[in-house]
């Protein structure tokens, strides 16, 4: 892919604070005047679209807004147990979150998949197996993608359209690929409690709490009892500080609708995102 077309369209600084209502509606209406149609949903970021934005970046830790709001993720599911007790945490509070689910255990357990889904969440492609793309070969990454994407496809007719690699262990070389052949930006984090070390449930409400900001992605795994055992005090907390949360695709919306006015062109660069350390998960 060698031109990344942007879109970009007006929306201004719209914030969501209760201090700057008054102000964000102005702007909001001015937006909508010019066009946008994403910036009437901005006072509803659920309601945003929930795939990505034409134009989407290749590569994704977290995202430019300033509103309150960020996306919960849960990696290496779905958990035959744990994933529908994390699921009922969500429909009590009307939260909507983004699972990167393996794909052998989206084929073991379609009705969670068909369940998440009905409810509103949004799932990215986490490989076949779960394992490292640096040591694959790129016939081999094809393959543990495909297969994913099929078991999805194949469980509830839905198609993927975001990665997480495993482990985070990913280079540039292998996000093109993804990005060109599969359509798949690659979504990292940028808040990591590393409850897969598994530190106990308040250590990890804790990391969260303390890690989340404006536009953050944050990681989890839906598959340690621990973790889920975290999240109602997590959410609770993070809602009563004012905090919504999102989809990835949803959050990336947000971004997007917040870019300048006209078409922009640019040829394909390296990523400068630092391609993080992989985890020894």
């Amino acid at each position: 892919m060698y031109l990344s077309i942007w879109f970009g369209i007006l929306v201004g600084s719209a914030g969501c604070s209760s201090s700057d209502k008054q102000s964000s509606t102005a702007d909001q209406s001015a937006m909508l005047a010019q066009g946008n149609p994403l910036a009437g949903r901005l006072n509803n970021p659920s309601s945003l679209p929930n795939v990505p934005p034409a134009g989407a970046k290749i590569s994704y830790s977290q995202v430019s807004i300033t509103q309150p709001v960020l996306a919960m993720t849960f990696d290496d599911g779905p958990h035959p147990t744990l994933t529908p007790k994390l699921l009922d945490i969500l429909k009590e509070r009307n939260i909507k979150c983004t699972f990167f689910v393996i794909g052998k255990n989206a084929k073991a357990y379609p009705k969670i998949i068909q369940r998440m889904l009905a409810e509103g969440h949004e799932i990215g492609n986490h490989t076949w197996t779960h394992c490292s793309l640096t040591s694959r070969s790129d016939a081999q990454i094809r393959s543990e993608l495909q297969q994913s994407e099929d078991a999805l496809v194949a469980a509830a007719n839905y198609r993927p359209h975001l990665i997480r690699p495993p482990y985070g262990a990913i280079n540039t070389r292998i996000k093109q690929l993804m990005f060109t052949e599969f359509g798949y930006p690659t979504i990292m984090w940028s808040v990591d409690p590393q409850d897969w070390r598994r530190p106990g449930s308040s250590v990890v409400t804790s990391r969260l709490v303390n890690g989340a900001h404006p536009g953050a992605i944050m990681l989890s795994h839906d598959i340690h009892a621990p973790t889920i055992q975290a999240m109602p005090s997590m959410f609770d907390q993070l809602l009563a500080k004012g905090y919504q949360f999102v989809t990835v695709s949803q959050l990336m919306n947000m971004e997007k609708a917040n870019m300048p006015v006209g078409v922009v062109i640019r040829p394909a660069l390296p990523v400068t995102d630092k391609d993080p350390t992989p985890l020894p998960q």
